[in-house]
């Protein structure tokens, strides 16, 4: 299927109830969603920065490695990739380009968001947004440089923790308004908080980001659709448990002095179909024939 045909796709399923969205820093960990069964993949910017740099989420990798990323997202899986972009790595012009970018590498929907570059985790302390005319002219400039129309622009606003709830719900109005697909009202900090987005941001999809540790309390799937979330996102669930298997196996490893198949590991013959070593194996024989 192509990118196209996937945009388009994706856009018409917002609207059948809610999407449990887990975020993927690799293509490895996209091939693992898309293996269990969920229906996309949220490329993480805290993800890929942790995984590909070992770095906190403060603002450090580039377009040209996100569109890397996405590119090579795209050619391990057909889930949707709901991709984000930061700030979109500067003004409007700059957000331009990050959406031509992204598009042109496979993107379904583009996340960018109100803060001052460099960004920082939604859910760091010290973040700071910038004013809400050029937050607009960000997702102004997203919007009039797709050019698939079924590309989505996801506006996130991170003004709940520098200017208050009722100035981030003011801020993702505004951003509808600029034509935003989706917005995110980043880090609620209580139920009552997360229950009136949907309810005083109705007509356009909402995001709902549940970070473990972090400042959101964590509810329910089913709750949160009957709620009017369409996007219940974990962005780095898979990470952290990533992480939490690491240090089980390679603590295991270093206490004992080794270990077999028996230990905390996925199987050599699991791992080899996740990264589909029989397909290419096939191909390998195809091509090695008489070329008929």
């Amino acid at each position: 299927m192509g990118a196209r045909e996937i945009n388009k796709a994706f856009r018409a399923r917002l609207g059948g109830g809610p999407v449990l969205l887990p975020g993927a820093a690799n293509a490895l960990a996209a091939r693992i969603i898309e293996d269990m069964g969920f229906e996309a993949i949220y490329l993480s910017g805290a993800g890929l920065t942790n995984t590909y740099l070992g770095m906190p989420d403060l603002g450090f990798v580039s377009l040209p490695e996100i569109a890397q990323h996405v590119a090579t997202i795209r050619d391990a899986t057909n889930l949707p990739i709901i991709v984000d972009a930061d700030t979109g790595f500067g003004n409007a012009l700059n957000v331009r380009h990050t959406i031509r970018t992204l598009e042109r590498a496979g993107a379904t929907a583009v996340q960018l968001e109100d803060q001052v570059n460099p960004k920082r985790c939604g859910h760091f302390s010290g973040k700071d947004v910038v004013d809400l005319t050029e937050a607009r002219s960000r997702i102004k400039a997203a919007v009039d440089a797709r050019e698939d129309g079924n590309l989505l622009i996801l506006a996130r606003t991170d003004a709940r923790a520098t200017q208050g709830f009722d100035a981030a719900i003011e801020r993702a109005q505004a951003f509808i308004e600029d034509g935003a697909d989706i917005t995110f009202v980043e880090a609620p900090e209580s139920v009552d908080e997360i229950r009136a987005i949907p309810a005083r941001l109705t007509g356009t999809p909402q995001l709902v980001n549940l970070v473990v540790g972090g400042r959101t309390p964590i509810i329910g799937f089913d709750e949160l659709g009957q709620m009017g979330f369409s996007l219940v996102l974990y962005a780095n669930v898979a990470l952290q448990g990533a992480i939490y298997g690491m240090q089980a196996a390679l603590g295991q490893l270093k206490a004992d002095g080794r270990l077999g198949e028996d230990g905390p590991v996925a199987s050599f013959k699991e791992r080899q179909r996740l990264v589909r070593k029989p397909e290419f194996d096939a191909l390998e024989k195809r091509y090695a024939g008489d070329g008929r």
